[in-house]
């Protein structure tokens, strides 16, 4: 067993939703609670990724990376290198990747709060800040765990973007389900078949985590 691409796994998917949740927080309340008519289109391109093939994120995402790509060119100025085929690289991608499923399962639980308790909370003279902190927060906080959960998880199985951004630098960008891969190629079945069951334990571990903390796990493709 490849410990050192699972242990590069689990790392990316640590990174990755920690990351999301920080940057899905704000965009997530601005899709609760904005009165602009026009936020389909919004919410249209951050479920981009859930139809997309893989290969698509990744072929982008390796451009804009490139050494003529805006992100690789900015990097490049900053640190003198490139940005493509480094673990940086897939974090980034992966960011992009597994966006919809902490945005959305967050929006769906600032949506579904009694909206007269935010209300009272401004009634009665605290600001928005205070009120995210000490009302939406609190009470949306099944919808927090769902959102962590759900993009480790989304990250800890990636192929198609890792493989496109990341290639197979051992130690670097090899993940779990790129070792998979290369041991199906190699005909080592043996070996391929500890790592995919190490994956799905794992899989099966944080997907219980959603359900015992919201009985109703957050889906993609449920009506809202």
């Amino acid at each position: 067993m490849n410990l050192s691409a699972i242990l590069l796994s689990l790392r990316l998917a640590a990174i990755v939703s920690v990351l999301l949740l920080v940057i899905s927080l704000p965009v997530a309340y601005w899709l609760a609670f904005t009165k602009w008519r026009g936020k389909f289109l919004f919410e249209s391109i951050v479920a981009l990724p859930l139809v997309l093939p893989p290969t698509v994120i990744g072929f982008y995402a390796l451009i804009a990376m490139g050494p003529r790509g805006p992100l690789g060119k900015i990097w490049q100025a900053l640190f003198g290198r490139s940005l493509g085929f480094t673990f940086t690289g897939l974090v980034l991608a992966s960011l992009v990747y597994s966006f919809p499923f902490a945005v959305q399962p967050l929006a769906a639980s600032f949506e579904s709060l009694d909206r007269r308790l935010l209300d009272a909370s401004s009634i009665l003279g605290a600001g928005r800040l205070r009120t995210f902190t000490r009302v939406i927060a609190p009470l949306s906080w099944p919808g927090l765990i769902t959102a962590a959960v759900l993009s480790f998880a989304h990250t800890l199985g990636e192929f198609g973007v890792v493989l496109m951004v990341g290639g197979n630098l051992p130690g670097v960008t090899r993940t779990a389900s790129i070792d998979i891969y290369d041991r199906v190629q190699a005909l080592d079945y043996a070996g391929a078949h500890q790592m995919a069951l190490l994956l799905l334990v794992i899989a099966f571990v944080v997907l219980s985590v959603v359900y015992a903390v919201n009985r109703r796990v957050w889906s993609p493709f449920a009506v809202r």
